[in-house]
């Protein structure tokens, strides 16, 4: 870059370079948060909630009690959820597939579960979370705590 006679003195400035993109076709600047990082985040934030956990074992599709026997977990409350996610630029939808501790509220523990979910997610990933979508499979019984077996 030269100066001119008129702009003797001064600095000078280089004109901004076009606006790049990366291999993946993104503007620099934009940040994309994949959906996988979205479930995770979600998984986590509804573990956090002492009435959730994850779901039963599922045979051929289906929810099935006691399938433990055949090899599938049953419901833990230790556990996280099952949870996939969709974004959309800066909108997400969730689905959650969950189970509830014998004898909380279904209601009241899925409202826990959502509400959680949209805030923490909102914040941590700057994303509207515009739909939490609950299944729970099963409720899961808490252990005792002096489980003796009986023989």
């Amino acid at each position: 870059m030269t100066a001119s006679a008129g702009t003797r003195g001064r600095h000078l400035l280089k004109e901004p370079a076009s606006p790049a993109s990366d291999d993946a076709g993104t503007p620099p600047g934009r940040i994309v948060v994949a959906d996988r990082v979205v479930a995770g985040l979600a998984a986590q934030v509804a573990s956090e909630q002492p009435d959730a956990g994850a779901p039963a074992g599922r045979l051929l599709g289906l929810a099935v009690p006691g399938s433990a026997l055949l090899g599938n977990r049953d419901p833990n409350l230790d556990d996280r959820p099952k949870v996939s996610a969709t974004v959309n630029g800066a909108v997400a939808t969730v689905e959650v597939t969950m189970s509830v501790r014998w004898p909380a509220s279904v209601r009241r523990v899925t409202e826990q579960v959502r509400s959680a979910i949209r805030e923490r997610v909102g914040e941590l990933a700057g994303l509207d979370v515009v739909e939490v979508r609950i299944q729970v499979t099963d409720f899961a019984a808490p252990a005792p705590a002096d489980a003796r077996r009986v023989r």
